[in-house]
């Protein structure tokens, strides 16, 4: 298994070095930066900023003109919101000025930054990390993750190339897929698993439905959609199906920790009392009702710190700021924050369902 993987990681980094013939469009290393001009900007609130332009010199790797030099002329400021600075070694998608004459220098624009070595590496730690880790786990973690991923993607092929399907039914189902092929295949086929399934939909679906109600009876006062401007699906239909998805991974979390707990102590001990396994459940999702509840309210602000600094130091007022921003992710939230809650009852009184059937067996 060793070998293999260091085969494989092998070649895979070797590959992605060298891959610059399998792409059609034309790629760029850079070989020498200058910078050329300083410009101080000043906006209508006083803000100060810097325009740099630097002058790029790189070596195209692949097409017809393979082993030819190209020079671009880069600017961007001192906050790279928008734009970036290039430096040497920087590998970049580009497009070629064609009009030049012969024996001169090519020019030309800067598209994209090729980036598929940064996120191999990233890949591999991951996939190392979760092998010596979890060992045989976490080998199926990673097979589950691979599956998954794919499910998704031909979830969404289907939605988009099917005009009046549903995405919260096509969510729903593979929701239904996703938990039954992540726990089965991470925990086996065995009680605990079947437990923490069930306690996972029911959790998952009832905090659904509670969003739902509460969006209606409030007619969704509140939440912003404008970015979902862009799309020619209704906007509440995406969001939830984000909010169901979303949810899941929290609520699978809570799930299993209970299951393999309540499990756990009754394993130990066949004649504890179920009054006893009920106190230690509740004692065990307090504690965890906090930390899971602050990681789904860390995880959807999280990704919206750049564009709230953007609005502030844009003089724009803090409850517009909040408003536009974080209406939807505070509402995802909340949402999965409901469904940890409920997951924990909900899974603790499946795993005391399965487990007196499993007494009433023997």
């Amino acid at each position: 298994m060793c070998s293999l993987l260091a085969v494989l990681f092998t070649v895979s980094m070797l590959f992605v070095h060298h891959n610059y013939a399998f792409y059609e469009r034309p790629i760029a290393k850079v070989i020498e930066t200058n910078l050329l001009d300083t410009t101080e900007i000043i906006d209508d609130n006083d803000n100060e900023d810097y325009l740099y332009t630097q002058q790029i010199t790189a070596e195209i790797k692949n097409g017809d003109e393979k082993g030819e030099l190209i020079q671009f002329t880069n600017e961007y400021s001192t906050s790279k919101a928008y734009d970036q600075e290039y430096h040497v070694g920087n590998e970049l998608f580009v497009s070629i000025d064609r009009s030049i004459e012969e024996n001169e220098i090519l020019t030309g624009t800067i598209n994209d930054v090729k980036r598929d070595k940064y996120v191999l590496m990233i890949s591999w730690i991951f996939i190392f990390t979760l092998l010596i880790i979890g060992k045989k786990q976490g080998l199926f973690s990673i097979i589950s993750l691979a599956v998954n991923a794919s499910l998704l993607s031909y979830a969404l092929d289907v939605y988009i190339q099917t005009a009046n399907a549903s995405l919260l039914f096509i969510s729903g189902i593979t929701v239904i897929l996703f938990t039954a092929i992540s726990l089965l295949l991470v925990n086996g086929f065995n009680e605990k698993t079947y437990a923490a399934i069930v306690a996972t939909l029911l959790g998952t679906f009832i905090s659904l439905s509670i969003a739902y109600l509460v969006m209606d009876l409030t007619s969704e006062s509140g939440l912003q959609y404008e970015e979902m401007g862009f799309l020619t699906r209704p906007p509440q239909v995406v969001f939830m199906a984000g909010v169901l998805i979303g949810s899941l991974g929290a609520v699978m979390d809570v799930a299993i920790t209970m299951s393999s707990s309540i499990f756990g102590l009754y394993e130990k001990n066949n004649n504890i009392p179920v009054k006893a396994l009920k106190t230690s459940g509740m004692e065990i999702g307090k504690d965890i009702m906090g930390t899971m509840t602050n990681i789904l309210f860390f995880v959807y602000i999280g990704g919206s710190i750049p564009t709230l600094i953007l609005y502030l130091k844009n003089a724009y007022p803090l409850p517009f700021t909040l408003s536009m921003n974080l209406s939807l992710e505070v509402a995802r939230a909340l949402a999965g924050g409901i469904g940890i809650v409920i997951t924990i009852p909900i899974g603790l009184y499946t795993a005391l369902f399965f487990i007196n059937r499993k007494r009433a067996k023997s």
